[in-house]
């Protein structure tokens, strides 16, 4: 047997202690046999980014493998991030920041978006890069893919979709819902809430949540004084209710379950009535969920008595004519959200509906927003009379060209249509209205034939 001083034994144990350090120095610093960095081991990669309106901006590069997206909102409403090939972030916040965890990136691009209606063609949307390995990432603010801009087919791209108005689509909304005359006088009204589809502009189908499969849902009209019946068959595949926005009725018939009311479950029906005892530009809508179901097409308008308009005063030196005529009353529903996005009475044009007039006509236009954000209604040429904020005469109407409507909001105005020609009406947060492709969402026309 050797003993314990056999220069052989040394020897031995010399090397097992070599190779161990060896290994030991692998696993610190995460080193393959050829000495390059591991890939499994490497730290991942934190790309911060911010979201606005309506852009998607930061450092879009790193080295393939795990990224952390550092996603900061500084924009008004909230937004959420969405890299092919993974899940979307929930909504994040004004001023919020979330952290979205990607694993084992493949190199090649990844398209980014903002999957909130209407965001992405408005801007949101994006390149990111995954670079080779041990590449260095992007400096702050360089998104990679951007190209220079196609400028003629920008160009043309807009003039085409300003030509294609109007475009004719399936479904047209604000119809009027006649009553059934009870024997007590009592008008009945019967509405369907489900989910059905809707064209929301040429080609584009979304399944919205509807009243009677159009939006907006029907129009309700009844006179003061009169009782109101309205009988609601619940199609949806969750519960609903109705709140009576800006609408005088007993706490009970007020629509929000479950503090006036059980939750009208699906498959159920719901009975509303009540007195229509004082005049009303108002709307109906969900309150359940009224997150989604609101924004997804389930608004309407509830009108109660005539619009109180100014007649035989003289105001900002134009006189309104005592025996004034009324040409036609508009409603105007605003959108922004869910499935329907930037719309006007659920269409987006070039699907939007234009109205035709003859020179001298007076109109009445009574907004309604059922959107998420406020919107600027600018009327071109023509000054707009608000006499009227939420369905209560003003004492002092005034004239404006536009018009700002903030969520839940309604205004009246009277317009004299004075000049002949075509003029466009629309929203003035311009990535509301215009997209790469051209015109879109919240754009009309007012045309005035001599």
């Amino acid at each position: 047997m050797p003993t314990t001083n056999d220069p052989w034994i040394g020897l031995i144990r010399f090397a097992l202690f070599v190779l161990l350090a060896v290994l030991g120095v692998w696993a610190i610093f995460g080193l393959t046999s050829d000495g390059t960095a591991s890939a499994e081991e490497s730290e991942p990669t934190i790309v911060a980014v911010t979201l606005s309106e309506f852009a998607i901006e930061g450092p879009l590069q790193a080295p393939a493998g795990d990224v952390i997206f550092e996603i900061t909102n500084e924009g008004q409403v909230s937004h959420d991030f969405e890299i092919e090939g993974s899940a979307k972030t929930p909504p994040i916040g004004p001023g919020e920041t979330y952290r979205h965890t990607v694993q084992g990136m493949s190199e090649g691009n990844y398209d980014i978006i903002c999957t909130v209606s209407g965001h992405e063609p408005a801007g949101m949307h994006a390149v990111f890069t995954a670079t080779p390995s041990g590449t260095q990432p992007a400096e702050l603010g360089v998104a990679l893919g951007d190209e220079e801009p196609d400028w003629e087919a920008l160009d043309a791209a807009m003039t085409n979709s300003i030509l294609a108005f109007p475009a004719e689509t399936a479904g047209l909304g604000n119809q009027i819902l006649e009553p059934v005359i009870l024997a007590d006088g009592t008008k009945e009204f019967e509405l369907t809430a489900e989910i059905t589809e809707w064209e929301v502009e040429p080609g584009r189908l979304v399944e919205a949540w509807s009243y009677n499969g159009i939006v907006p849902g029907p129009l309700i009209k009844v006179d003061i004084g009169d009782n109101v019946k309205v009988i609601l068959h619940n199609k949806l595949p969750m519960g609903t209710d109705i709140h009576w926005h800006g609408v005088d009725t007993p706490n009970d018939q007020d629509g929000v379950a479950p503090l006036t009311q059980p939750l009208i479950l699906s498959g159920e029906d719901y009975v509303y009535e009540f007195v229509a005892d004082a005049p009303a530009i108002g709307m109906y809508h969900s309150h359940h969920h009224g997150q989604m179901q609101v924004p997804n097409g389930m608004f309407a308008v509830f009108q109660i008595g005539d619009t109180p308009v100014p007649m035989g005063r003289t105001i900002g030196g134009v006189d309104i004519p005592a025996d004034l005529e009324i040409a036609a009353e508009i409603p105007m529903v605003l959108n922004d959200a869910g499935t329907i996005g930037y719309s006007l009475n659920g269409k987006s044009f070039p699907a939007t509906q234009p109205y035709v007039f003859d020179v001298g006509d007076w109109v009445v236009v009574n907004y309604y927003n059922e959107g998420l954000q406020s919107h600027p209604m600018h009327l071109h040429q023509f000054g707009q009379l608000v006499f009227a904020k939420d369905g209560f005469p003003m004492d002092y109407p005034y004239w404006a060209d536009t018009i700002n409507v903030a969520p839940g909001e309604r205004y009246s105005v009277l317009i004299n249509v004075t000049a002949p020609g075509a003029w466009v009406w629309h929203c003035h947060i311009l990535n509301h209205v215009e997209r790469e492709e051209g015109m879109f969402g919240m754009v009309t026309a007012l045309i005035v034939n001599e």
